[in-house]
């Protein structure tokens, strides 16, 4: 093919990380979707995580690798895409009395949650299966959520 000339680079590193973004996010929001239950849900969109990780190891250090971390205008991209898939997952907490600011830390708390472990489960060469690790995650995920209460 062409080379990309090097101005054009950071355009192209910018619709990555939003291909990649919006890819992982439909396909987590596409997986709670389909779980019958709250539970269900928390877990399904774990293994849809792991499972896109497990799949594309590039796309995954694309958003989460340190070099996207270290530029400020594509780690402000990477927050965005964190943010939209937090939203996505603040709209399943379904918590008696809780405040939309509560929710939203709850959410980032799991899509941080689930980044720290398949940064470990890399380091450990996958060798997890991620369903099981979906599981594991999942039921960590939801003892905490259990104990949240309202105001």
């Amino acid at each position: 093919g062409t080379p990309v000339p090097p101005e054009d680079l950071p355009r192209l590193y910018r619709e990555v990380i939003e291909d990649v973004g919006g890819r992982l996010e439909e396909t987590i929001a596409k997986a709670a979707a389909g779980a019958p239950g709250p539970r269900e849900q928390v877990e399904a969109g774990f293994g849809a995580y792991f499972r896109f990780v497990a799949v594309d190891q590039d796309a995954f250090q694309v958003l989460f690798g340190g070099d996207t971390r270290r530029d400020p205008e594509f780690a402000r991209q990477v927050a965005a895409t964190e943010a939209a898939i937090a939203a996505a997952i603040a709209s399943l907490i379904d918590v008696e009395g809780i405040a939309p600011a509560h929710q939203a830390v709850l959410a980032h708390s799991l899509v941080g949650l689930a980044e720290g472990a398949s940064r470990g489960w890399l380091a450990d060469d996958l060798r997890q299966d991620p369903d099981e690790l979906a599981r594991q995650v999942a039921e960590l995920a939801w003892a905490g959520l259990r104990g949240v209460r309202g105001p």
